[in-house]
């Protein structure tokens, strides 16, 4: 194996050629050798773009290539696991797209299939590994706020275009799949624990099916967590998380810019905000973080970050939601 992995891609989504992809060229760890879709003129002008040595017209090909380490799978969601045990089977190593899967059934068939194969397969949520999310969960571990208490999450778009993959409630659409299941993971993250149980409220669209507005409660041993989700609702973003003592907040939590400084501001409960501390991190791209810390964890011989028990119980929270929203009652993950 080289001194960097070398990484093939599966399709030509839209965040793939435009931040995963670019992003991760300018990794220490990985280098994007190869690029696959099923439309052959497609991955040769998506290769030609970014500089990409080698295009196939079949996700097959690039799967048969004894040269490439890694597989990125940016599929539609319905395609996850699939061409994720498809890749694992094949001696690739897989970074996949959240959300990993469309239940929690299917994401333990990653689990067997890694443990079949032997390589290495995450979800990909980038805001695990990003330096301000880091900070956050060090500073509520250290006591800075406090016994942790609650959490507050918003995290909105607006598409209504039907055409979307985001708007197809037959291939995993909607708003808890593409948006909700950040606060999830990132209050399970930060709390450092799993929800007992949860209530939710999911609307949805008359025309398309999918879930377009949900409200959520997360009830964790220590304390609880609520967000609200959309995806046709004026964009925004943030997340906060109180405690006995103090509060953060970050301010752009999920979509962190890869050409300015990310913050978090820590409050000790002045209401006007005049104890306000700010932490500014340096401007980072956490798509090279997340492409970086794989390698590494390829090349070090070591765990992921992420494992895939963790897929697992986020696709858990993410059913029970969708359960209250049915039944109207708390549901238990």
């Amino acid at each position: 194996m080289s001194a960097k992995i070398r990484w093939g891609v599966l399709g030509v989504a839209k965040i793939a050629v435009e931040k995963v992809i670019p992003a991760m060229q300018q990794g220490e760890f990985a280098e994007v050798a190869a690029i696959a879709s099923r439309d052959a003129a497609r991955a040769a002008s998506a290769a030609e773009s970014l500089g990409i040595a080698k295009s196939y017209g079949s996700y097959e090909e690039l799967l048969a290539d004894p040269d490439i380490d890694a597989v990125y799978n940016p599929l539609p969601n319905h395609l996850h696991v699939s061409w994720s045990v498809k890749a694992a089977e094949a001696g690739k190593h897989v970074l996949c797209e959240k959300p990993i899967a469309l239940s929690s059934a299917d994401a333990l068939e990653l689990i067997a299939a890694r443990d079949r194969t032997g390589v290495r397969i995450q979800e990909a949520f980038m805001v695990r590994t990003h330096p301000q999310w880091l900070a956050v969960r060090d500073r509520v571990r250290d006591g800075s706020v406090g016994q942790l208490l609650g959490a507050q999450f918003i995290f909105s778009y607006f598409n209504r275009d039907p055409e979307n993959i985001r708007n197809q409630a037959d291939i995993g659409g909607g708003a808890i799949m593409d948006i909700g299941c950040y606060p999830i993971t990132t209050s399970r993250f930060v709390f450092g624990e799993e929800p007992t149980r949860v209530l939710g409220l999911v609307q949805r669209d008359p025309d398309m099916g999918i879930d377009r507005l949900d409200s959520a409660i997360l009830d964790y041993p220590s304390g609880q967590a609520s967000f609200m989700c959309s995806t046709q609702m004026v964009p925004y973003q943030r997340a906060h998380f109180f405690g006995s003592e103090g509060r953060l907040e970050v301010e752009i939590p999920y979509n962190a810019p890869p050409d300015r400084p990310c913050r978090v501001f820590h409050s000790r409960g002045d209401l006007f905000g005049e104890d306000i501390e700010t932490l500014e991190f340096d401007t980072c791209d956490q798509y090279t973080i997340q492409g970086d810390d794989f390698s590494r964890a390829i090349l070090e011989d070591r765990e992921v970050t992420t494992p895939l028990e963790d897929a697992v119980a986020n696709m858990k929270v993410i059913e029970a939601l969708f359960r209250s929203g049915e039944s109207g009652s708390w549901e238990t993950p």
